[in-house]
């Protein structure tokens, strides 16, 4: 069997098995792959040598993930989505447990979550008090009194 005949087909199926890992895993990371081996379904139909057109593809591969990735994950924000506590900032709250100048607090969120809390300007806030979350230190929310 000539392996030479059906390099194209080979292209495509590399084709789409990175595109197939590209939509899993939406990283910008084998999309260049892809991309190469798209081109490279072209290529070898010019009769260049197998070896040669490996090469190109790992070359040109390099190259699109070297010029244009870095361009692409600050345009579309890739790997930039706020996740787990950071959602919390804006969110409201009610105060548990009074924040005192020298002692934290607790509050209550939405979902019924307690978390440790500070006020963020060193204020005391009583029990009851509805809050914006400002910020988060470790495990502590920095919270402000709702205006």
């Amino acid at each position: 069997m000539n392996i030479e005949a059906y390099i194209s087909w080979i292209w495509v199926g590399i084709f789409v098995v990175l595109v197939v890992i590209e939509a899993a895993t939406q990283g910008l990371t084998t999309i260049w792959g892809a991309a190469s081996a798209l081109i490279m379904v072209f290529i070898s139909r010019t009769g260049m040598n197998i070896g040669w057109q490996i090469l190109l593809f790992l070359v040109m591969t390099l190259g699109f993930v070297v010029t244009t990735r870095p361009v692409l994950v600050k345009k579309l924000k890739v790997g930039n989505n706020r996740t787990n506590v950071d959602t919390m900032i804006g969110e409201e709250v009610i105060v548990t447990k009074a924040i005192s100048t020298f002692e934290k607090g607790e509050a209550r969120s939405k979902n019924g979550v307690i978390w440790s809390v500070t006020s963020t300007d060193g204020t005391e806030i009583g029990e009851g008090a509805v809050c914006t979350v400002q910020s988060v230190e470790g495990n502590t929310l920095r919270i402000a009194v709702k205006a």
